[in-house]
């Protein structure tokens, strides 16, 4: 009888895949709502294109700076916790030796099965921090470059996000005429950005295209409607 090799399939890249989510969605949606503000009262084209590439370079650079230091944030938390439990299982090594029994237990392991597992662990200091970060903070050791990479990811996706709304405004010179396009284009790539998420992140996709379009197009007609308004 032959035997089929078994290999499993997981989505690994969860957090580049919330990056580029992150700055996408800002990417499309902030200058998409500017762009259709300054329509409301500004004539030429290239006065919307001058303000939506100077907000472009801000906000990559305020998003990517933010994703650097929440990495970072992220690295240093572990780190501090990583070293208290590296303290307590020296100081406090019976309270932290129970710990591990009543982890054990939750997942159906009697203290009589516990035991000789609790025993090992105490015997591999490396392991048995690596357990209670794991699986008693539910902390994983972040990625020594997660903060450039994720600061690069963000901006990066802010900055292709932010070109598709401006871009009808760079080749067509009546405000009014790249409004409408870029109304269509922002809105198609938003339904196509949310589909997308949807099938990565595990969420109906469908209902994640309609919910990214609705609240892009919403920003963007509330913007027209204030600068409308002022003017």
């Amino acid at each position: 009888m032959s035997l089929t090799t078994h290999t499993e399939k997981h989505f690994t890249s969860s957090e580049t895949v919330r990056d580029i989510v992150i700055g996408m969605a800002d990417g499309l949606t902030v200058p998409f709502a500017l762009a259709a503000g300054l329509s409301g009262v500004i004539a030429a084209s290239h006065i919307v294109v001058t303000a939506g590439l100077a907000e472009i370079a801000a906000g990559s650079i305020a998003m990517g700076l933010g994703g650097y230091l929440a990495a970072r944030s992220d690295a240093e938390h572990y780190a501090n916790e990583r070293q208290r439990e590296q303290r307590e299982i020296v100081e406090k090594t019976d309270v932290e030796m129970q710990e591990v029994a009543e982890i054990l237990e939750t997942y159906g392991l009697t203290p009589e099965q516990s035991q000789p597992i609790v025993v090992s662990l105490s015997k591999n200091p490396k392991a048995w921090i690596d357990f209670m970060m794991r699986f008693e903070l539910g902390l994983e050791e972040p990625d020594p470059k997660r903060a450039l990479t994720s600061a690069l990811t963000i901006a990066g996706a802010y900055i292709a996000g932010g070109f598709i709304p401006l871009s009808a405004y760079i080749f067509v010179s009546s405000t009014v005429a790249a409004l409408t396009i870029s109304i269509v284009v922002t809105l198609i790539a938003l339904g196509v950005f949310g589909y997308v998420k949807g099938t990565f992140t595990g969420a109906p996709p469908l209902r994640s295209a309609i919910q990214t379009v609705v609240i892009g197009g919403l920003a963007a007609a509330a913007a027209f409607a204030i600068a409308r308004a002022i003017s």
